[in-house]
C-alpha cells in the first residue's frame, strides 16, 4: 500500500494489523481518484470508517487542503497517525476515534461542509443509505460534493438519495465504488 500521485506518490502507508480492516488496494484507489479528480484545488474532505487512512491521505496528496479521519477501532486509529506522520500531511488532518454516526451528528454541530466524503465501511455493518441521507439531511455537503462509497457487489444502493444522484458504479470483483454528486 502506497500513495499513488500527488505531493506524497510513492510513500508506503502501514496497514491495520490483523483481519478487520479492509485496506482499498492502489488499482481500485488510483481508479477512484480518475473518476472524481484526479486532482484537487483546497476542500474539505472526510474519511469515515479511515482504516489506514489510504483514501484520505491519497485526497490530501491529490490537493484537498484538510481531511476529517473517523475510525471507531482504536488500531486503525494509531495507524491513521502513523500514516499522516510518515507522510508529513498530519497537520492537515483531525482523527476522530468515534462511531461514525456519532461522527457525522458531531460534525453536522460544528457547521462543516464536506466536499468529499469517503465511505469505507466494513461490509458486514453497512450503513451507506442511512449515512449519505445525514449527511444530506444535516448539511454536510458542498453543493457538487462527491461522496465515494466502497462496498460489497451483493449490496445495490440507490439511484439517488436526498440531493444526492448516483453518477457512477464500478465493480471490481466483489467489492463495488459507488460515486454519488450532490447536486448544485
Amino acid at each position: 500500500m502506497r500513495v499513488v500521485s500527488g505531493s506524497k506518490k510513492g510513500h508506503p502507508l502501514q496497514a491495520v494489523p490483523g483481519r478487520g480492516t479492509r485496506p482499498t488496494v492502489d488499482k481500485v484507489k488510483e481508479s477512484i481518484f480518475n473518476m472524481i479528480g484526479p486532482y484537487f484545488d483546497e476542500g474539505l474532505a472526510l474519511d469515515l470508517y479511515a482504516g489506514t487512512g489510504g483514501l484520505g491521505i491519497e485526497a490530501l496528496s491529490r490537493g484537498v487542503e484538510n481531511c476529517i479521519f473517523v475510525d471507531a477501532n482504536r488500531k486503525a486509529v494509531s495507524v491513521v497517525y502513523k500514516n499522516l506522520d510518515a507522510t508529513g500531511l498530519r497537520d492537515q488532518a483531525e482523527v476522530y476515534c468515534n462511531d461514525a454516526n456519532r461522527a457525522l451528528n458531531a460534525l453536522a454541530k460544528r457547521d462543516l461542509v464536506f466536499d468529499l466524503v469517503f465511505l469505507d465501511p466494513p461490509y458486514a455493518e453497512q450503513k451507506i443509505e442511512s449515512q449519505l441521507a445525514i449527511m444530506n439531511d444535516h448539511g454536510l455537503l458542498a453543493p457538487g460534493a462527491f461522496v465515494v462509497a466502497e462496498h460489497d457487489a451483493k449490496d445495490k444502493l440507490g439511484e439517488q438519495i436526498g440531493s444526492l444522484m448516483k453518477i457512477r458504479e464500478t465493480a471490481y470483483g466483489q467489492t463495488v465504488i459507488t460515486i454519488y454528486r450532490k447536486e448544485i
